[in-house]
């Protein structure tokens, strides 16, 4: 007989796997309509002018160009003035 006793369960096993966030296409190269430029949670980077910002935050070209990604003063809904980086496609 074996004198071996039960090993129990382990409770910390469990792991999701990464989003992959991030800028995918950096300023200065060139872009085509639709292409991912930016994954994120929330509005860290704001959408300009040849961008659209999908539901889930992601910024896409909307048109054929070379990204652009300039810093700008926007103020929050407390009314406080912060830098956020603006993305555009020229």
């Amino acid at each position: 007989m074996s004198h071996v006793k039960a090993g129990g369960t382990s409770k910390n096993n469990r792991d999701s796997p990464g989003q992959r966030l991030g800028v995918k296409l950096f300023g200065g190269q060139s872009v085509k309509v639709g292409q991912i430029i930016v994954r994120q949670v929330g509005m860290s980077k704001r959408p300009g002018k040849g961008t659209t910002l999908s539901r889930n935050f992601t910024i896409h070209a909307a048109k054929d160009g070379i990204v652009n990604m300039t810093s700008r003063k926007v103020r929050t809904f407390s009314g406080k003035s912060v830098r956020r980086t603006e993305v555009t496609v020229e």
